[in-house]
C-alpha cells in the first residue's frame, strides 16, 4: 500500500509539474499573441497615419498644382501685359520724339519770327523818333512787346550810357501823358538824380518806364499822376516811382497783375500785357518792378528800379 501511495504520489506531483509548466507556457504564449496583437495595432494605426499623411499629400500636391496652374496663367498675362506695355511705351516714344520734332522746329520757326519782328519793331521806333510820330512809336513798342513777354529770357545788354533826364523824357514824349487832357501829370526828378548817368539799354528801359506811365494814365479818368526819380547811391540804383490816383489795387492782386493777360478790370482797353512786359524788361537790365503795397494814396504806386 505504501509504494502503491508513494507512486499515486509522484505521478500526482509530476502531474502537477507538468500542468503548472502548461500554463506557464500557455500565460506565455497568451502574452506573446498579445503582445502580437498590440504589435500589430500599432502597425494598423501607423499604417492609417501613413495613409492620412498621403492622403494629405495628395491633395495638397492637388492644390500645388491647380495654384501651379494659375501661377502660369497669371505669369502668362504678366507676359502678355508687359509685352502691350513694351508695345505702348514704343508707340509713345515714337509719338514724343515726333512731338519734340515738332516742337523744335516750331520754337525754331519762333525764334526766326521773333528775330524779324524785333527788327521791324526797331527800324520803326528809329523812324518815329526820327518823323515824331508817336502812334508809329506805340505801334511798333507793341510789336516788341509779344517778344519781350516771355520772363525766361537772357539779360539785356547795357551799352547805352545816358542821362536819366533822357530815359524820362522820351519815356514820357512815347506815352504823350504830358499832353493828356483829363489828367494832370507831375514829374519831379531829384537834383542828384538829374546830374545821374545810367548805363542801360534805352529803347527797352523807355519801354519798361512807358508801361508805367500808360498804365497810370489808364486808369486814371481823372486826377494826378505823378513820376518820381531818385538815385540810392549806395545801392547804386536809380527808382522811377510813378503814383496815380485812380482805381487802386486790392493787396490779393498785388501779384497777379504781373501775370500775362491779367485784366482787373474788362472795360478799359488793353490787353493785359504792359506790366508783365515792363517787369520782364526791368528784370532783364538788373532792376525790377513792383507795386508799392505801403502807398497810402487813392490809386497805386509802381516803381520802376535799374542799376546805374
Amino acid at each position: 500500500m505504501t509504494i502503491a501511495f508513494i507512486i499515486v504520489l509522484v505521478i500526482a506531483a509530476v502531474l502537477g509539474i507538468a500542468y503548472y509548466y502548461q500554463v506557464k507556457a500557455s500565460r506565455r504564449q497568451a502574452d506573446e499573441q498579445q503582445q502580437l496583437l498590440t504589435d500589430y495595432q500599432r502597425r494598423v494605426d501607423e499604417q492609417q497615419k501613413l495613409l492620412d499623411d498621403y492622403r494629405a499629400l495628395e491633395k495638397n500636391f492637388d492644390n500645388v498644382g491647380e495654384g501651379y496652374e494659375q501661377a502660369l496663367l497669371a505669369f502668362d498675362k504678366m507676359e502678355e501685359d508687359q509685352q502691350k506695355m513694351r508695345s505702348a511705351n514704343e508707340a509713345l516714344e515714337k509719338h514724343y520724339a515726333s512731338l519734340q520734332d515738332t516742337h523744335n522746329r516750331l520754337t525754331e520757326d519762333m525764334q526766326k519770327r521773333s528775330a524779324t519782328v524785333k527788327q521791324v519793331a526797331d527800324a520803326l521806333i528809329e523812324a518815329a523818333r526820327g518823323g515824331g510820330d508817336r502812334r508809329l512809336t506805340k505801334l511798333a513798342g507793341q510789336l516788341s512787346d509779344m517778344d519781350d513777354l516771355q520772363a525766361d529770357l537772357p539779360p539785356l545788354e547795357r551799352n547805352d550810357n545816358i542821362m536819366l533826364t533822357q530815359l524820362v523824357n522820351e519815356a514820357v514824349a512815347a506815352t504823350g501823358i504830358n499832353e493828356a487832357k483829363y489828367v494832370q501829370f507831375v514829374s519831379n526828378t531829384a537834383p542828384d538824380a538829374a546830374a545821374t548817368m545810367i548805363s542801360t539799354n534805352l529803347q527797352k528801359a523807355v519801354r519798361a518806364l512807358s508801361h508805367l506811365l500808360d498804365n497810370a494814365q489808364k486808369f486814371t479818368t481823372e486826377g494826378v499822376v505823378t513820376l518820381l526819380v531818385n538815385v540810392d547811391m549806395e545801392k547804386m540804383q536809380a527808382s522811377f516811382a510813378v503814383e496815380d490816383t485812380g482805381t487802386g489795387i486790392a493787396a490779393d492782386d498785388a501779384e497777379r497783375i504781373f501775370e500775362p493777360y491779367v485784366k482787373l478790370n474788362q472795360y478799359f482797353d488793353g490787353q493785359g500785357i504792359g506790366l508783365t512786359v515792363a517787369r520782364n524788361l526791368a528784370r532783364r537790365l538788373g532792376g525790377d518792378v513792383v507795386l508799392d503795397a505801403d502807398f497810402q494814396g487813392s490809386g497805386s504806386r509802381f516803381v520802376l528800379t535799374l542799376p546805374i
